[in-house]
């Protein structure tokens, strides 16, 4: 086993590790973070999204070793504690989660979209934000709406504004 530090949702966590650990199991059966689901382990399914250094990253095809010095965020970064995140808020209120399985990579991969994109288009959602992330539940329509909510309500909170849109 080899000790690796990692920067994990801002805290930085010592573990031991085998080289050939994905970060996907580092998270869910070293740390006990689960949001990260396991879906397919091929990085076909976007189920185990998680940000690293700003990108969203299929945490199932990401070995743990070499993610030293990189910030990784994952779903359980999210809250404040007290209260939902924006996106998963507006996820909830869009109605955009069914069995919930793919919500916390897609959850994630809106997040990066965000940071990036303050307000994308319906096209830029589905094309650089979601494309890679798989739903056997949804026509992706409510997650686009999601998407957009989340951007509208974040786009008023940095403005110092209260109104919130359904």
């Amino acid at each position: 086993m080899e000790q690796v530090s990692l920067d994990i949702n801002g805290k930085k966590t010592q573990v031991s590790i085998e080289k050939n650990w994905t970060l996907l199991f580092v998270l869910r059966e070293v740390l006990g973070l689960t949001g990260a689901k396991c879906g397919c382990s091929t990085g076909d399914c976007g189920a185990c999204k998680v940000i690293i250094d700003g990108e969203a990253v299929n945490s199932c095809l990401v070995l743990a070793r070499n993610l030293e010095g990189k910030k990784i965020e994952t779903i359980e970064g999210l809250s404040n504690g007290t209260e939902l995140h924006p996106i998963q808020q507006a996820f909830i209120d869009a109605g955009a989660v069914q069995c919930g399985y793919c919500t916390p990579g897609m959850v994630m991969s809106a997040k990066a979209l965000l940071d990036r994109i303050e307000n994308p288009t319906e096209e830029e959602i589905r094309n650089n934000g979601i494309s890679n992330n798989l739903c056997r539940c949804t026509g992706y329509v409510k997650i686009v709406e999601a998407i957009r909510l989340a951007a509208r309500r974040m786009m008023e909170a940095k403005a110092g504004g209260k109104k919130e849109e359904s």
